[in-house]
């Protein structure tokens, strides 16, 4: 069987890591298969669907690496939606309801009272032609609910009625359709809620495997039995964890902060952000993989927990490191460009090998380049006796061409002259070069120089 998996995000706002972990999870099992991956926009909430978020998510998705074989948007499949509706409701599976959201509160207090589960008691079925055209004639519209099937004779004695699967990430789950309400499926005003177009949806475009997040997992027992309603094979399910804050709090489109554009604009790496949006809250120890292919070969579904993950964005600045620590030159040339490095410069590529280990973001490095090129920040200055001895110091740059060996051979004569050693005798150097009392290492940063440039610099 060939695998299709799907990510169906609504273009209400711009995605965050939660939600990437959903698609990254759908996109790894696709690689590991060679399977398919559709990007389904869930754009049925035409009051707060946007184009401009729909692109922004491809956007963000094809940063991050994952790129679609197909990209539908279910506003478009309204006649394939309504032409399902219209099977059920001729089945008898789809039936009006004409409740209001007090009467539907009322009813489920009363059933608690009586210690009975807050399900929905079908009242509607009950209802004749001669009650729904009065209820019409009021004003009231209907809103249409499924039919479960959790009875033998009569709808208004369920039975306990089992759904099963093997969940790919949970392992074997069962859901008991006398447990829940009659799922509502289309609204007052018409429009479809998530559960019909989804199921259609996944039907019509062949999808084999729905991997989402683990709130949907009680929904899982109704839509199989919509799948199977509309004479269609349920796919196979899995259900990862979610993501938290640190302190607990779900994560939300409306908290921007670590929505994937802004930890794209804030200079985070794809890597990173993937690293840990699939790692954490698994067995797997987080690390910082070096592409979504090498992570797909050994990705499991089955090694995540089931208890949620909490997301610290500590974490993530670590994995940046170590990445941005590791990438090539030519790995990170236009991005140096365009943050002011000259990458024409013959000294380009040695001043990225020189300068990225003490980097947290790639665009960090125009500060040093500045330094380099311009002269010395103005972060640390020199007083007092540091002043007068680096001063001294720079007399005793040794001659001849500037190479790596220079810094050595520099502060050997330093030090015989003026008995310093340790911080004492290379920190004012530092200083006096950088203006600044930490970065990369001197004996790098030298040949950048040359000797013009650090004789420049004697304070």
């Amino acid at each position: 069987m060939s695998v299709t998996v799907r990510f169906a995000p609504s273009p209400t706002g711009n995605i965050h890591i939660g939600n990437v972990r959903t698609a990254l999870f759908n996109w790894l099992y696709a690689l590991k298969h060679e399977g398919r991956f559709v990007l389904r926009f869930d754009d049925t909430d035409t009051a707060r669907s946007r184009q401009e978020y729909a692109d922004q998510i491809a956007a963000d998705l094809t940063w991050l690496g994952v790129h679609p074989h197909r990209i539908e948007y279910q506003s478009k499949r309204a006649a394939a939606h309504d032409a399902a509706a219209e099977k059920l409701k001729q089945a008898g599976l789809l039936y009006p309801c004409y409740e209001t959201a007090e009467e539907l509160d009322r009813r489920r207090k009363i059933r608690l009272s009586r210690k009975l589960p807050p399900v929905y008691g079908r009242e509607a079925l009950k209802l004749t032609d001669e009650d729904r055209a009065a209820l019409e004639a009021e004003g009231r519209r209907p809103h249409w609910r499924f039919l479960l099937p959790n009875f033998a004779d009569t709808p208004f004695e369920t039975q306990r009625t089992g759904v099963q699967w093997d969940d790919v990430v949970r392992g074997p789950q069962t859901v008991d359709l006398a447990s829940m309400s009659d799922p509502v499926l289309i609204r007052e005003d018409g429009t479809y809620l998530y559960t019909l177009p989804s199921v259609v949806d996944d039907i019509d475009m062949g999808v084999t495997h729905v991997i989402r997040g683990d709130d949907h997992v009680t929904n899982t027992g109704a839509q199989i039995a919509l799948f199977r309603a509309l004479g269609a094979v349920a796919p196979e399910f899995g259900h990862h964890n979610l993501l938290t804050t640190t302190t607990g709090e779900g994560l939300s489109k409306r908290s921007g902060a670590l929505s994937i554009k802004a930890l794209n604009d804030d200079g985070f790496e794809p890597m990173a952000v993937a690293s840990l949006a699939v790692l954490i809250g698994t067995s797997v120890a987080v690390s910082a993989m070096p592409s979504l292919e090498v992570m797909a070969q050994s990705f499991d579904p089955a090694a995540t927990s089931k208890s949620a993950a909490k997301f610290d964005p500590s974490e993530l600045d670590v994995l940046n490191r170590q990445i941005v620590h590791d990438l090539s030159y030519e790995a990170v040339a236009d991005r140096l460009r365009a943050a002011g490095v000259d990458a024409d410069d013959a000294r380009a590529e040695a001043f990225w090998l020189a300068v990225r280990g003490n980097l947290d973001r790639v665009a960090q490095a125009a500060d040093w380049w500045s330094i380099v090129t311009r002269g010395p920040a103005t972060d640390a200055v020199l007083e007092g006796e540091d002043l007068d001895y680096a001063r001294a110091a720079f007399d005793l740059l040794p001659d001849g061409d500037v190479s790596s060996a220079s810094w050595s051979e520099w502060t050997s004569a330093v030090k015989s002259a003026t008995g310093r050693k340790g911080r004492a005798l290379f920190m004012p150097l530092r200083i006096a070069l950088t203006g600044r009392s930490s970065g990369p290492e001197i004996a790098d940063l030298l040949p950048l120089l040359g000797r013009e440039g650090i004789l420049a610099r004697r304070p």
